[in-house]
């Protein structure tokens, strides 16, 4: 036998490290690229449903921003005022932006879902984090309201999405 056809002998009877490490339809790509993708379910034929509670909540975010102000002045002055409604403000940016992205995903691609929705919730807690650690390390007289802000702001929403969805049960 010459060398090239001991080599060739080689390949065929043991599985080299190319054949083990391929997985077989990776080997067989060849054969079935005639193949159609599988099937998607449908779109329901309305998808606004997933953003239809919003303007019931930001007409009760900017009434809450509002309120959230106003006690904010009464109490400290325009500082507090200020970051009352900037806590407010920055929940309203947060919870929008995560349904708007939620619902966008499951629009396009529901697989979507979960990566989208995690990388969300790390990039508006990631930022959330660090415009805390900045404001906190100030001497900003309105740090203090800028914290409840946050904490109307998010009992605030939470609460009117509570009573949407237990009206929608309702509704059914």
């Amino acid at each position: 036998m010459t060398e090239k056809q001991s080599a060739a002998h080689r390949d065929d009877t043991v599985p080299g490290p190319r054949d083990a490490d391929v997985p077989e339809w990776a080997l067989r790509a060849d054969e079935d690229d005639d193949r159609p993708l599988p099937d998607l379910p449908p779109l329901p034929a309305d998808p606004r449903w997933r953003v239809e509670h919003l303007p019931l909540l930001t007409a009760f975010s900017v009434a809450l921003l509002m309120s959230a102000a106003s006690v904010g002045f009464l109490t400290a002055g325009a500082p507090a005022a200020l970051g009352a409604a900037a806590g407010v403000a920055i929940v309203i940016v947060s919870y929008t932006m995560s349904t708007l992205v939620l619902a966008w995903a499951d629009t396009v691609r529901p697989a979507l879902l979960m990566p989208l929705g995690i990388t969300t919730y790390v990039v508006k807690y990631s930022l959330l984090g660090v415009i805390l650690a900045f404001v906190i390390s100030s001497e900003w007289p309105g740090r203090t309201a800028l914290g409840w802000g946050v904490v109307a702001g998010v009992m605030g929403w939470t609460a009117a999405q509570i009573w949407w969805v237990a009206r929608l049960r309702h509704r059914t």
